[in-house]
């Protein structure tokens, strides 16, 4: 029984990874500019602009409140414009990476509120400009915050992704839901579970071992 269940875990593994890495970089290289954007635009930041940051917050904000399986069914005809098809591993990374742009951009910000000030004022009084701040004090101090954030946007990915399994998207949600669940075989939905555990903890594991290594306290 093991030996017929092992392809398809090791399919719907392959195609769980494939979504949440591509979701993760792509959302990442959009999120990641969102949250210094959100906190360099605060009141009292290098680039203070009250109207840009609460445009933004706002519309981040807008993103976050949708939950994940409605914005899965609301953005239907883009995923099907940007992808060609609504259904399938590949389409389920366009909502992934929308869910979690402003996740990221709202980690990242939370994690250069924990910059002390004072770095910052050092930059500035040697007149370092707002890029240089960014780049140079702001983006290497709150690393391992943003690493250990990061990790946890990648944990929600995992969950999220074998959501969008449930509906068609592949992964090891497809396969807890067509093999296990309405076939009746609770020992393919186990065995999803347990993989979906051992995935969770591997990325923790990863993510807090890197996050120590760029803590240089």
């Amino acid at each position: 029984m093991f030996a017929e269940v092992l392809p398809l875990l090791s399919k719907a593994l392959g195609e769980t990874v494939y979504m949440v890495v591509v979701s993760m970089v792509i959302a990442s290289a959009i999120g990641v500019p969102l949250g210094v954007l959100l906190h360099t635009t605060a009141k009292g930041q290098i680039l203070e602009n009250i109207f840009i940051n609460q445009t933004v917050g706002s519309f981040v904000n807008a993103i976050r409140s949708i939950p994940f399986i409605i914005l899965m069914v609301a953005i239907i005809p883009l995923t099907r414009f940007l992808v060609g098809s609504a259904i399938g591993t590949t389409a389920a990374i366009v909502p992934l990476v929308i869910a979690s742009i402003p996740f990221i951009g709202r980690q990242v910000e939370t994690s250069l509120k924990e910059v002390p000030a004072g770095l910052v004022e050092a930059a500035q009084s040697m007149g370092a400009t707002p890029f240089q701040i960014i780049s140079r004090v702001l983006l290497p101090e709150a690393m391992p915050g943003i690493v250990s954030q990061l990790t946890t946007v990648i944990i929600a990915l995992v969950g999220e992704s074998a959501m969008a399994g449930a509906i068609g998207g592949g992964g090891l949600g497809d396969l807890a839901i067509r093999y296990g669940y309405q076939r009746f075989r609770p020992e393919v939905m186990l065995a999803t579970v347990v993989v979906l555990i051992v995935l969770v903890q591997l990325v923790q594991f990863i993510g807090n071992t890197i996050a120590k290594r760029l803590d240089k306290r």
